[in-house]
């Protein structure tokens, strides 16, 4: 493969070069933008450790935290950290030298561990939607979610997941320096059948599927929601509307999020296999790259930091035990069936009950 079979960056050497270079240089990026995106991503770095390390921290102090559902967060919180650990922190480094000065090996162990964890991340945000839905919206299906039940679901994600990220070290696509050079991905621009097989499958069940799955169960879950507060409204009860707005809008940040960090990498990674002689400035082919990896920064806060019962447990940790929670000391993140069932009997009991429909 020639130089101009790679549409990114025209001066960039063939792929069969790069696995001989031990560095690689400088593309025409101008100096000041390498530390322009080396401080950004910097500030990236240390919220995503210190917010999912928050995370993991307060879970752990707090064995009564760790439910089913939790559990997931967890995962996710895991996987969220090493993405800010083994990529927007390298990133960090390489861009204040202007180079991904530390060798092909690390390109590939960077490109490796940013695309493992981050579909780690992406599919336990599917996982999450998935039992949402179920829980909410199919009470009484007999699928209940139980540790067990996470257990088996979060194995599941984290080898599938490992089979499409190692599939590139045996030669199924493969690793390589993106966009303005200071961080490593998929070789997205390698012109072969076998990558375009690797990246239409890659496309398809790494992220459309997800992406629809999520998108259908948040869905369904906020449909059911102004379903069953009409028929609560129509049995006399008054739900609070106060905390049916606070949980759409917790389910609207979700999708909001998860859309702003991975749609347009995964736009420009379809445009550039469609279009393979479409020149895209490295600028232009870095912003999505980078737009994904500060997903570990927005995770914690819309699963964790708007929920009041982690929040006090964050407060008691944060002010080494001198906060006291108000309410209940058995603190638990769970999620509690939907049915109209029992919201009218709990209705006929008390019928000026004021009614909570939350997600969670």
């Amino acid at each position: 493969m020639d130089s101009n079979s790679t549409p990114w960056i025209s001066s960039s050497p063939p792929l069969s070069m790069q696995a001989e270079l031990p560095t690689t240089l400088p593309t025409i990026f101008p100096r000041v933008g390498y530390s322009i995106l080396s401080f950004l991503m910097f500030i990236n770095t240390v919220l995503s450790v210190f917010n999912n390390g928050l995370v993991i921290t307060v879970m752990l102090r707090n064995p009564s935290l760790l439910q089913p559902m939790s559990v997931m967060i967890l995962s996710l919180a895991v996987s969220d950290l090493m993405i800010g650990l083994c990529g927007s922190l390298v990133v960090t480094i390489t861009n204040y030298h202007g180079s991904f000065f530390i060798g092909h090996t690390a390109c590939i162990f960077q490109g490796f561990s940013v695309n493992y964890f981050g579909l780690v991340s992406l599919c336990t945000l599917t996982l999450l939607a998935y039992e949402r839905y179920n829980v909410v919206y199919k009470p009484n299906l007999g699928l209940k979610l139980s540790m067990r039940r996470s257990v088996i679901g979060l194995f599941f994600v984290w080898i599938f997941c490992l089979f499409w990220a190692v599939a590139p070290l045996f030669g199924w696509s493969s690793y390589g320096p993106e966009g303005v050079q200071t961080s490593c991905s998929l070789a997205w621009e390698e012109r072969s059948w076998s990558n375009y097989s690797y990246l239409i499958l890659y496309t398809l069940l790494c992220f459309i599927l997800p992406v629809a799955i999520i998108v259908y169960c948040y869905y369904k879950v906020l449909t059911y929601m102004i379903k069953l507060n009409k028929s609560v409204e129509l049995q006399g009860g008054r739900p609070s509307q106060k905390e049916n707005e606070h949980a759409i809008n917790m389910v609207l940040a979700m999708i909001t999020a998860f859309f702003v960090c991975w749609l347009p990498y995964t736009v420009l990674s379809v445009v550039v296999v469609v279009d393979p002689k479409l020149y895209i400035p490295p600028l232009i082919a870095t912003m999505p790259m980078y737009f994904a990896k500060t997903s570990p920064v927005y995770n914690p806060i819309i699963y964790f930091l708007s929920n009041k019962q982690f929040r006090d447990c964050t407060l008691e940790v944060l002010s080494c035990g001198r906060f006291i929670p108000h309410g209940p000391t058995n603190v638990s993140i769970h999620m509690r069936p939907l049915n109209k069932g029992t919201w009218l009997s709990s209705l006929s009991r008390n019928v000026n009950t004021h009614s909570k429909v939350l997600p969670m």
